[in-house]
């Protein structure tokens, strides 16, 4: 910005503070546009808004390719960095996930991490609904490598079902970086000669001022649950997931969209019209068209709720996501039970 060109006062003439509002955001264009972030195409949307809360802009996102199991490939990292400088955009920071939204992905973060490295990169991953497998001896192999990371969002109020909400924001970095980032030195509010230790005021680090003491609630079922607690609660979600998953083997009219590695169990229900007709021309069109219909059933008679969505070129299927701790083998018997009965006349 040294380069800049000085800009106008204001004076209250309107033509000027618009020449101003466009020398202010052309500076500002031009210092960010140049800079970017990456993330893989089943990242969460907050990724895109968050670009456009920085004022970075959502162009400044590049996308990288996953697998078909939803998970970010490594060399395709690779390549959308040299991509980026080639073009003079100067990538600065990588988002990771541990634990995709619709599939469960988990993304490869050890290679990940040794792609960031080599670029001196920032990474960040997203574990907001993975992160809690840490907790689980049996299953935290699926977070290898988030040690190495920048810094993670976590989300107890997911699959822990701690009160929403519930967020954390973990960081590497021990020089109270975002206090140096947010803080405002509010004298009036943050008096640094209180009779405690200051650094407790935790309110200058963060965006907003005043808000909840959210992590009472992780303090409070940690205390109340034990470690061992929490994790008997991860491993029942992936333990009555499995089951669900083997009892839809068994039925005919389900199909898995992907065997899952995680809670997130992915499947069509294909009604009796459909059934070994998977080579009509236009028997993805019509599957798709039967979960917003048995969603709708379902949800008038008021038995159960389950989401549905498309995803790439896969039509409609349900996502039943296995975290409530209350649930029973009964519950996911039911399930079945109930989407054969709401689908039958289909």
């Amino acid at each position: 910005m040294a380069d800049s060109k000085p800009l106008f006062s204001l004076d209250g003439d309107p033509v000027v503070a618009e020449t101003l509002l466009r020398d202010v955001f052309g500076i500002v264009v031009d210092e960010v546009i140049r800079k970017g972030t990456s993330a893989s195409e089943k990242c969460h949307y907050s990724i895109k808004k968050g670009a456009a809360f920085l004022g970075l802009g959502t162009d400044s996102v590049r996308i990288v390719k996953t697998d078909e199991r939803g998970k970010m490939i490594p060399e395709d990292l690779e390549r959308q960095i040299s991509l980026a400088e080639a073009e003079g955009a100067v990538p600065f920071l990588v988002s990771a996930t541990s634990g995709t939204t619709v599939l469960g992905a988990f993304d490869p973060l050890e290679e990940i991490a040794d792609v960031c490295q080599h670029h001196g990169l920032w990474l960040h991953v997203d574990a907001a609904w993975g992160g809690s497998v840490l907790l689980s001896q049996t299953h935290r192999h699926l977070l290898d490598g988030i040690q190495r990371a920048d810094s993670v969002a976590w989300n107890p109020h997911k699959l822990l079902t701690a009160g929403l909400q519930c967020s954390a924001l973990l960081l590497r970095d021990t020089s109270n970086l975002l206090r140096r980032c947010h803080g405002a030195q509010a004298s009036y509010l943050f008096q640094q000669d209180k009779f405690y230790d200051v650094a407790l005021d935790t309110g200058d680090k963060v965006v907003q001022c005043g808000r909840r003491v959210d992590c009472l609630k992780l303090w409070l079922m940690w205390k109340a649950q034990g470690g061992q607690g929490l994790e008997r609660r991860v491993d029942r979600a992936f333990a009555l997931a499995r089951y669900l998953v083997e009892e839809l083997k068994k039925r005919e009219g389900f199909e898995l969209v992907i065997e899952p590695e995680f809670v997130n169990v992915c499947f069509w229900f294909v009604p009796p019209s459909l059934r070994g007709k998977q080579e009509s021309p236009d028997y993805s069109e019509r599957l798709a068209k039967v979960a917003p219909i048995l969603k709708e059933r379902m949800v008038k008679e008021g038995s159960m709720m389950i989401g549905y969505q498309p995803h790439g070129t896969r039509g409609n299927f349900f996502r039943v996501v296995v975290a409530n701790p209350a649930l029973t083998r009964a519950d996911m018997d039911f399930l079945l039970n109930e989407l054969e009965r709401l689908g039958q006349d289909l």
